[in-house]
């Protein structure tokens, strides 16, 4: 879904790196005009790595890039700096997000919206809330093939709504509302994490094919295309169809596959995965305590 061609929001990204790249490329990709994309980048090289690759308007300074000077004014504005430094961050452009009013997007992890609205309304705090979305995206987003969860503050519009679909899906293949800002945390450790995770998987298929004989890279695409293919059939399931099944139907009593599976259950292979998942989720929980304290 996406908000109207005719009138695209002006979008600014405070932070130039990975995340801000994929998100203004996919936006350019699908017409968004470049004159409706700033970035705010403090490092010069890559400054003039963005402003080359992409034609797009690069500040080195965060209120500069908000403001646009005699641009238009900034519709969304995406936080995609690190947690360590997004309280400074905030705090140092809180007057003319009070001022404006643009929809605060955040991709940082681990940062709740009560700290955003803390730092925006700084010494004001009666003051009207600036409307906050936290975006949890991940890394296959940087291939257009991203996932993404996101949850909305009450202060957010219909409108500011499908202006934030319209910027996550141009990244995310599958992306979805949440109900509560707790939700946000569940993403993380499914979506967020959850490259690391197969990436370990593959990376233990492709050793032990690695030491049985094949050539590394040969196991290594052959365990990438198997991932992927697996999880194409996931997606294209019936949605009364659940995982078990589609394992189920690959695994023949007695068989090479029947074999594997029983090896990975006795070896906890399912529960260590669940018990990551959690664990992941925990330290959500416990890094939004530490950053809100910034």
């Amino acid at each position: 879904m996406s908000t109207s061609s005719s009138n695209p929001p002006c979008i600014v990204f405070i932070g130039g790196g990975n995340m801000c790249e994929a998100m203004l490329s996919g936006l350019l990709k699908t017409g968004h005009p470049k004159s409706l994309i700033r970035v705010s980048e403090p490092w010069d090289q890559r400054q003039e790595y963005l402003r080359k690759t992409h034609d797009v308007a690069v500040y080195a300074d965060n209120n500069d890039a908000v403001s646009g000077g005699d641009g238009p004014r900034a519709d969304v504005v995406v936080l995609a700096v690190k947690p360590q430094v997004v309280g400074q961050v905030v705090r140092g452009i809180a007057a003319i997000l009070r001022d404006t009013r643009p929809l605060v997007v955040s991709i940082v992890a681990g940062v709740a919206i009560k700290d955003f609205s803390r730092w925006i309304r700084g010494d004001s705090q009666t003051e009207a809330g600036v409307p906050i979305v936290r975006l949890m995206p991940n890394t296959p987003a940087l291939y257009g093939e991203g996932a993404a969860g996101m949850f909305a503050d009450s202060d957010v519009s219909a409108a500011q709504r499908l202006q934030t679909e319209y910027v996550v899906c141009n990244i995310a293949k599958e992306y979805f509302w949440v109900d509560s800002e707790s939700g946000v945390d569940d993403v993380c450790s499914v979506s967020g994490s959850g490259p690391a995770y197969f990436f370990l998987v593959i990376e233990a298929i492709e050793q032990k094919a690695v030491e049985l004989g094949l050539p590394r890279q040969v196991a290594r695409r052959l365990a990438a295309q198997t991932a992927l293919g697996a999880a194409k059939m996931v997606l294209e399931a019936p949605e009364d169809e659940d995982v078990a099944s589609l394992r189920q139907k690959v695994t023949s009593p007695n068989g090479t596959t029947h074999a594997a599976i029983q090896q990975m259950i006795k070896d906890g292979v399912p529960e260590g995965i669940a018990n990551g998942v959690k664990a992941c989720r925990d330290r959500c929980v416990s890094l939004s305590e530490e950053f809100g304290q910034l």
